[in-house]
């Protein structure tokens, strides 16, 4: 019993360990073989049973740290490399298989299809049984799509799917791949904690054999009555903005909220309200332990057999992980009950913990059941909120038995304010941090909405389960609210926006943020103030003066270029549309503008097609100074956003020592021309030392004409990087052209196993046998290309390599 109190000290070192191993394994570029983590794991062991036996408290705390180190980052390496082993076979992708399997989720309805989640039971090859992956992500769309030959394919429209219907489909299927560009969102990530590894569509032309419903199982009832309550709001509430605000509040649904309604939130700071996020489950949780405490005292037997303060905790713990059962059961619903959990055995077990490692125990937990969690922006917030409010509490109060009920609420509300001020202003530097902007209105926002959600939006939303109506006095709440967001959204100083700093400028002003709300005297806050500048006034580095960089945006399949000088940007293409509710345009393009702290000067839309055309609406919506120079036709729907000036050869400017020249099209060519691709800017970039040719769609024909063309002279054609015409279609990159335009470098911006078979292995020998090095999206991420640094090209797949990244064989 005399080391009782001294492994008592323990409890920080083991937590600290639980929780910062991990975080150095996800920094792993490539898995360890599984022998060095199951070694690992046995020498923890060992240094743990050693500490048992130290006599020294400091040694035995020290053996602890790295023996719960080395434990918990084997851990997280075995978990991966045992998930990663089951990964799809690579011989497997673009085959056509039959997949049988049960529908896992509530299936996710678009524009054009549905996506679906599936538990897979068995799979075919050539009618040959076929190893495959536990679940699949598939999409099922309908209508008519188009074909590389140029023909238009029929596919049948989606049968209506429920959770539990066991389903026979063919389909083509590949590994998990995602865009990776520079600040952007982990699709892969997010995959791997989904616990997805392969993607797909299902194969539903006139010659593919029809899917089939095989049966209707008993398999997932939570999720087939998610599904019937999102049905049930739909058919209640008429107006389909509301609507999905309210299933996202009752079932978890965030797909079912419009995009414009996302960007409201965003800009007023309410995004966190509007998905079942830590508040609401904890929101929940309190309620719920109030109702079953209440209940529980009204049975003497019942209080003589538990405590009922012990009871109501249990019960609103249990009844917290039903809620977040019922909303789907996401990452960030996951975290908060292992957080209640813990703190709930911690109070159950009659230990009374300081807050600090109350605090550790919780972050502990979630980061033991799901390491990957530490690279979610919501997990940071999450626990730095927390962690500010545990750490600026006031103390105990002195007893104010005789107040009335009006001076205990404003107590209370004051109370609530200043938290929401503390956290408000703690948070913003991190906020700042991981998305490069923050709200303004915030805090005024925040302080309407929290109550207004947490009280009568959510609670209504939930009680229309069993009472439908109350879904139409919840629908008037939200209009309420969506008004009141739009107009503080509308204001000018609604938002605030910084250029990505680096992580030490970031860290440094979260430790800003943090003194700055800590009950320290104000001569020690104010410390905070200089930690806060390196990230408010961070500049992200351009090219020098007569130099200009390339910065081909990972988009999937399309064109999407970003063209930096020393104090001007264009943008050539926009990238596809993915989607009615998404586009490249807010998905890599805004956040990547934001994170460089860009002002386009001009968007240049080298033709109509939806690849290069999707993202322009955000583009021009966000940079309200940009001008437009394309080929549209003049009743374009663009047109009506940004009134288009015609790219012409002969146009030429001049931005900081930089030239540019439209080569592509002719005046003439707008008459005559038959296709888009016909009409392609082509856009030369230099500045006497280097060139970039951006070409566009342009095919055979139009390249034997930049060839005769005075304009298509060797010198004004020669460039030292290309981008590829037409993703490397056969009907382009011939060699005529590529002999002329010579480049060292080639860029090529395709999707990963996209339908048109883009780029064609002819195209390629081309390019390889003038021994020009193709730099393909697929394989290398956004690719960056300098002028004062051309035999170099950053990609950022290499840049920063994480194991569970797809690498393209």
């Amino acid at each position: 019993m005399r080391n009782a109190p001294a492994r008592g000290r323990w409890i920080t070192p083991l937590l600290a360990g639980a929780v910062l191993a991990p975080a150095l394994q996800l920094q792993q570029p490539q898995l360890w073989a599984q022998w060095a983590y199951a070694a690992a794991l046995a020498l923890g062991v060992l240094l743990l049973a050693a500490a048992l036996a130290w006599r020294r408290a400091r040694a035995a705390a020290a053996l602890v740290l790295a023996g719960t180190a080395m434990v918990a980052f084997s851990a997280c390496g075995l978990r991966a490399s045992h998930f990663l082993a089951r990964g799809l076979d690579p011989a497997l992708e673009g085959r056509e298989l039959v997949v049988t399997g049960i529908v896992a989720a509530m299936p996710q309805r678009q524009d054009a299809g549905v996506r679906f989640r599936l538990e897979v039971e068995s799979a075919l090859a050539d009618g040959e049984p076929v190893p495959l992956v536990p679940q699949l992500s598939l999409g099922w769309y309908g209508g008519v799509l188009p074909t590389d030959s140029g023909l238009m394919d029929l596919q049948r429209l989606p049968a209506e799917l429920h959770p539990g219907e066991r389903w026979q489909f063919t389909a083509r299927l590949k590994a998990p791949h995602g865009n990776s560009n520079p600040h952007g969102f982990d699709y892969e990530l997010w995959l791997w904690e989904q616990g997805l590894q392969a993607t797909g569509s299902v194969r539903a032309g006139p010659r593919d054999p029809p899917p089939r419903l095989l049966a209707a199982t008993w398999r997932h009832p939570v999720e087939r009555a998610r599904q019937q309550v999102r049905d049930a709001v739909f058919g209640r509430i008429e107006e389909r903005r509301t609507a999905g605000v309210i299933a996202a509040l009752v079932v978890g649904d965030q797909n079912a909220i419009e995009r414009g309604d996302w960007d409201i939130f965003r800009a007023t700071g309410v995004a966190h309200l509007m998905s079942i996020s830590g508040l609401h489950i904890t929101m929940f949780a309190w309620a719920a332990a109030l109702a079953v405490g209440a209940l529980w005292r009204r049975s003497a037997r019942a209080c003589l057999a538990w405590p009922a303060q012990h009871a109501a905790l249990a019960g609103g713990a249990l009844l917290a992980a039903g809620y977040a059962l019922f909303s789907g059961w996401g990452v960030p619903a996951q975290r908060t009950v292992w957080m209640l959990a813990a703190v709930a055995l911690l109070r159950l077990s009659g230990r009374r913990w300081p807050w600090p490692s109350v605090w550790l125990l919780a972050a502990a937990v979630v980061v033991t059941l799901d390491p990957w969690a530490l690279l979610q922006a919501g997990f940071w917030l999450s626990f730095v909120a927390v962690g500010v409010l545990f750490a600026t509490a006031p103390g105990p109060a002195r007893d104010r038995g005789q107040d009335g009920r009006l001076r205990r609420i404003g107590r209370a509300a004051i109370a609530a304010l200043r938290e929401q001020w503390v956290v408000t202003l703690a948070l913003t530097p991190l906020t700042l941090l991981l998305f490069g902007q923050a709200s303004l209105v915030g805090l005024v926002a925040n302080a309407l909405a929290i109550p207004w959600v947490t009280l009568v939006i959510t609670p209504l939303s939930i009680g229309g389960v069993l009472a439908g109506p109350l879904w139409s006095a919840a629908a008037a709440a939200v209009d309420l609210l969506q008004a009141f967001l739009q107009w503080l959204a509308g204001l000018p100083f609604a938002t605030v926006s910084v250029p990505a700093a680096p992580l030490w400028a970031g860290a440094a002003g979260v430790l800003g943020g943090l003194l700055l709300t800590l009950r320290l005297p104000w001569h020690a806050r104010l410390l905070g103030v200089p930690l806060l500048l390196p990230v408010l006034l961070w500049q992200a580095p351009r090219p020098p003066p007569g130099q200009f960089e390339l910065l081909a945006a990972d988009i999937g399949q399309g064109n999407a270029v970003l063209v930096r000088t020393a104090a001007h940007t264009l943008v050539y293409d926009s990238g596809p549309r993915y989607s009615a509710e998404s586009d490249a345009g807010h998905r890599v393009l805004l956040p990547l503008l934001r994170a460089l702290d860009e002002q386009v000067q001009l968007l240049v839309l080298s033709h109509r097609d939806a690849d290069h055309t999707g993202g322009a609406a955000a583009v021009l919506t966000q940079q309200s100074a940009a001008a437009l120079l394309s080929s549209l036709e003049p009743g374009h729907e663009l047109q009506a956003l940004r009134a288009s000036q015609r790219c012409e050869a002969g146009q030429r400017w001049r931005w900081d020592g930089v030239d540019f020249a439209v080569l592509h099209p002719l005046a003439a060519d707008y008459a005559a021309a038959r296709k888009p691709n016909a009409l392609s800017c082509v856009l030369r970039v230099g500045n006497g030392e280097r060139t970039a040719l951006l070409a566009g769609d342009i095919e055979l024909p139009q390249e034997m004409r930049l060839l005769a063309d005075g304009a298509g002279a060797a010198a004004a054609l020669r460039a030292d990087v290309l981008l590829v015409p037409h993703h490397g279609s056969r009907t382009s990159s011939s060699g005529e052209f590529l002999d002329a335009v010579q480049p060292g470098v080639a860029l090529l911006q395709a999707g990963y196993r996209n339908r048109f078979g883009h780029p064609a292995a002819p195209v390629m020998a081309r390019y390889r046998d003038r021994r020009i090095t193709v730099i393909e999206s697929a394989r290398c991420g956004a690719a960056t290309w300098r002028s004062d640094a051309p035999a170099a090209v950053r990609c950022q797949r290499e840049a920063a390599p994480r194991y569970w990244l797809h690498r393209v064989p």
